[in-house]
Order: structure tokens, then C-alpha cells, then sequence
């Protein structure tokens, strides 16, 4: 009895160190590490895109850059003046849509008159609804002369000269075809980098330079306002 007894306490020692070892994970059974990512220890990125163009020549509102075009879209009133022989108020509501190129770089860099000078190509149409209802279009060059303040108001002056089409006639006016001349001052006040409420007022008459009579001529003070993309 007694050599069974000493095997039995020599056996329990062993199986009782195999159960403990196959209750206990090894160290393979753990899932393997994820290896570091790619941005784990990189440094801030680098922005290799290039900064998209802007219109400005050296920061907002510091003049146009030679190559920008404008785009305008404007409505407004003009309300006529019996003057310079016409014998009739004329008021007018108008609608304009006109295309410009800036013409070369800033000029005037230290002066106070520092700006762009601006071509334009000007179609304009509406009617005269005083002293009677008629109707009229136009298309007009211009030339435009945009100010560099450092500000997002770049105030501006203009003037042109183009031909009209027009139904009024007497006692101002005859005949289909008329001439068309316009000067004025506004301000272009932008909202975004590239797009500007613009607001005008311009003095405009229409008259034939004597192809027919009569030609007393049409007068009148217009005011406009819309939207300029600059692109």
C-alpha cells in the first residue's frame, strides 16, 4: 500500500501543473500587433495644389491683373431731363448686360489716381414708359478707369459712345437710328473675391447728329445696379 501511495502524490503534482498549462494562453495565441500607420509619425502634410489664381495684382483691391474680364448684368431707371433743346422728359427702365477686358497692368503706382483702365462692350435695351410707351436698344464702347483704394470698393469713372435703335420719335427724335452717348461714375463693392455689386450713375442722350430732323435729342440721368464676375 505504501509504494502506491508515493506514486499517486508524485503523479498529482505532474497533471495537476499540465491542466494549469492548458488553462493558460501562450503568448502566440495574441493577435499580432498592427504595425504603425503611415501618418502615425509623419509630419504635417504638404499641400503640393496651387493656389488658385486671384484678379488682384498684389492683394485685394490693389489693382486688376492685365489678363482679368469682367462680366456685368445691371438694371435701372433713367429719368429724363428736358435740356440742351430737347423739349420732352424722357424716362426710361433699362436692362445691360456688358462684357470688359482690363487693359494692362496698375498704372499710376504711387499716385492717388492708381488704378486700371477697362474696355467694355456694352448691349443695353428697354423702353421709354414717359411721356409715352416706346421702345429702344442699344450697343456701346466704353472706356472705363477702375481705381485701386486697398479696399473692396473700387469706385470707377466711364464713358461711351455707341448707336441706338429706338421707336421715339417727335418732337425730340426721328427716325429709326440714333446715336448714343453716356458718361458716368460708380462703384464696384465686392462681396466675394471674384463677384461685386456695382452700382452706377451716368448721364445718357440719344440723338442722330443731324442724319434726319428733327434732332433735338433725348436726354436723362440713369441709374443702375446689378452684379460684375471678374474672371
Amino acid at each position: 500500500m505504501r509504494p502506491r501511495l508515493t506514486k499517486a502524490y508524485l503523479l498529482g503534482p505532474f497533471f495537476l501543473a499540465l491542466w494549469t498549462a492548458t488553462l493558460t494562453p501562450s503568448k502566440s495565441a495574441e493577435p499580432p500587433s498592427q504595425p504603425p500607420t503611415a501618418n502615425s509619425n509623419a509630419g504635417p502634410a504638404l499641400n503640393l495644389q496651387a493656389s488658385p489664381p486671384t484678379i488682384w495684382q498684389d492683394g485685394v483691391g490693389e489693382g486688376f491683373r492685365s489678363t482679368v474680364r469682367t462680366f456685368s448684368s445691371e438694371l435701372g431707371l433713367g429719368l429724363g431731363i428736358a435740356t440742351f433743346g430737347s423739349r420732352q422728359a424722357h424716362d426710361f427702365a433699362l436692362a445691360s448686360l456688358s462684357y470688359g477686358h482690363m487693359m494692362g497692368p496698375v498704372r499710376g503706382e504711387g499716385r492717388w489716381y492708381r488704378g486700371n483702365f477697362e474696355r467694355r462692350l456694352e448691349l443695353f435695351g428697354g423702353g421709354q414708359y414717359s411721356p409715352s410707351k416706346e421702345w429702344l436698344v442699344g450697343l456701346t464702347p466704353h472706356l472705363r478707369y477702375n481705381f485701386a483704394t486697398g479696399t473692396r470698393w473700387i469706385p470707377f469713372l466711364d464713358g461711351g459712345a455707341g448707336v441706338t435703335a429706338t421707336g421715339i420719335g417727335h418732337p425730340d427724335l426721328s427716325g429709326t437710328f440714333e446715336f448714343n452717348l453716356q458718361a458716368g461714375t460708380g462703384v464696384h463693392w465686392f462681396v466675394r473675391d471674384n463677384l461685386a455689386l456695382t452700382s452706377e450713375v451716368k448721364y445718357m442722350h440719344l440723338s442722330c447728329a443731324g442724319i434726319h430732323h428733327p434732332n433735338l435729342g433725348a436726354n436723362g440721368v440713369v441709374g443702375m445696379i446689378g452684379l460684375t464676375w471678374f474672371f
